[in-house]
């Protein structure tokens, strides 16, 4: 018998009869291309809109609804001085008689000044009261005195169904000078009817005062807003491009609160937001402008913002990666080391939310005198992560190839072992954890703050969450699930 050669060569050999018929296989066809577009991903959201309306225009419109003159003084048979008595020998007796008069005046309001106190539009109203006192007797020559004072009208403010403002008074006062006039020692003081006075002044103001805030057009405003909101703002201008898609379903009002010198009602839009990869999406249709929904504005924000691999750019990364794991042979079960040259790679989607690899490459036993086989071989497989990481491996591995010599299968076996897989997903989670160290800040510059023609829309970043990789036409792509505040304005300022 001849000599039994070494156990490494006696593999390989043993192999030859299955190399040889396996080199007769026909060319191996490219696993097919995809062409599916990522699909767009929606959420429910809640985007602020504050209107802000100038203070002043409140003040005007209570200027409008409330007279000058808040009401007139007429009293005749008034008990203006009452008489003087002195006790003289035990007894009262009266020294001066009684005087009546006829007290005439006017009370009215000076120029109103609105301010702010949490929810509640104070309205201080300055009050002048001047009052005349002509005695009944001809005792009196015609007493003249005056008194100011300084109302405070609590307004709060409504919105009915067809978003048209209406308000609620309750005013209260304080006299800084009673008017009365000092006569024979006495104070004789006329404010004792104001409450009475005062209190149809008061109806007549919120009867007045709903007119008056009609002026100020809210609903319009509202509307323009209303309809501007169905439309596509920019997340990311290119690599890829991403729009939100914003379509309205309802319009909230959760009361309004001072911001300076403005109003500001807290309105919100809760709409549908759907996050589109490609070109800008085309603008929703708009719908009539709903009655208010009574809501707390929970401004919360859900958008997905895939972060693409494009294969184009994946493959001299995953090509880097082999060159590098090529410097040490590649142990293989049942054939030990192969040593392996990597001279192209293609990579791009294919069906089934799989990626497909293409290897031009050329290998060997590392102790085999044979020369090298050139081959191509294909690499299918689904790139899988868990949640919340970038570490990518694969499931569902296939390989097929031809080759140009008797060891083709060499080429199948070194693509389909682990060895070979692991470097390829070891480059793609290197390429996507690269890009997730900075996924915050790329975000929060993509979104930040955006401007269109109409709004400039801000958006503080809470938090996010890592979803599933996925392998389409267009890309690698791993979606990031963002959760976060916006808030919308017209880019020209308040309305």
């Amino acid at each position: 018998m001849g000599r039994v050669l070494p156990g490494r060569h006696h593999r390989w050999l043993l192999l030859l009869p299955l190399l040889a018929a396996c080199s007769q296989k026909q060319a191996v066809e490219p696993p097919p291309r995809a062409n599916d577009p990522v699909p767009a991903t929606s959420a429910s959201s809640i985007i602020s809109v504050p209107v802000e309306i100038d203070r002043a225009l409140i003040a005007q419109a209570i200027e409008r609804a409330m007279p000058r003159q808040l009401w007139r003084i007429d009293r005749p048979g008034t008990r203006c001085v009452q008489p003087r008595r002195v006790k003289l020998l035990g007894k009262q007796i009266r020294v001066t008689p009684p005087i009546d008069c006829h007290i005439i005046g006017a009370v009215t309001r000076g120029p109103i000044r609105l301010r702010g106190a949490g929810r509640d539009l104070i309205a201080d109203i300055p009050i002048h009261a001047q009052v005349s006192a002509r005695d009944i007797a001809g005792l009196l020559k015609g007493e003249t005195a005056t008194g100011d004072a300084m109302a405070h009208a609590r307004l709060q403010l409504g919105i009915d169904d067809q978003w048209r403002p209406h308000g609620t008074l309750k005013i209260s006062y304080d006299w800084t000078q009673t008017p009365g006039i000092d006569f024979l020692g006495q104070r004789v003081t006329f404010a004792d009817k104001v409450d009475r006075k005062i209190a149809p002044v008061v109806r007549d103001l919120e009867r007045q005062l709903p007119r008056e805030l009609a002026k100020v057009d809210l609903r319009s405003k509202i509307e323009r807003l209303w309809r501007a909101a169905f439309t596509s703002l920019s997340l990311n201008d290119h690599d890829p491009p991403v729009w939100m898609r914003i379509t309205p379903q309802r319009f909230l009002f959760d009361g309004y609160g001072n911001s300076g010198a403005q109003l500001r009602f807290r309105l919100g839009i809760e709409a549908l937001t759907e996050t589109v990869v490609g070109d800008r999406p085309v603008d929703p249709q708009p719908t009539g402008l709903p009655p208010p929904a009574r809501a707390p504005i929970n401004d919360a924000l859900h958008f997905f913002l895939p972060v693409r691999a494009d294969y184009a750019q994946l493959e001299p990364v995953i090509l880097r990666a082999l060159h590098k794991r090529a410097a040490r042979p590649f142990d293989l079960p049942k054939l030990g080391p192969i040593v392996a040259r990597f001279d192209k790679l293609t990579a791009y989607g294919t069906t089934g939310n799989r990626i497909a690899v293409g290897v031009t490459l050329a290998a060997r036993p590392a102790d085999s005198k044979l020369g090298d086989t050139h081959g191509t071989v294909w690499l299918t497989a689904r790139p899988v992560n868990q949640p919340n990481s970038a570490l990518v491996h694969f499931e569902d591995l296939q390989v097929t190839g031809t080759s140009d010599g008797i060891g083709g299968d060499i080429l199948i076996a070194l693509a389909g072992s682990p060895a070979f897989s692991s470097v390829i997903a070891d480059a793609l989670s290197q390429n996507f954890t690269h890009d997730l160290e900075e996924l915050k800040g790329k975000i929060r510059r993509a979104i930040g703050e955006r401007k269109t023609p109409h709004f400039r829309i801000r958006t503080n970043l809470d938090s996010t969450e890592i979803g599933q990789i996925s392998a389409h036409g267009q890309g690698l792509y791993l979606p990031v699930r963002a959760t976060g505040r916006a808030s919308i304005r017209y880019a020209g300022g308040p309305l």
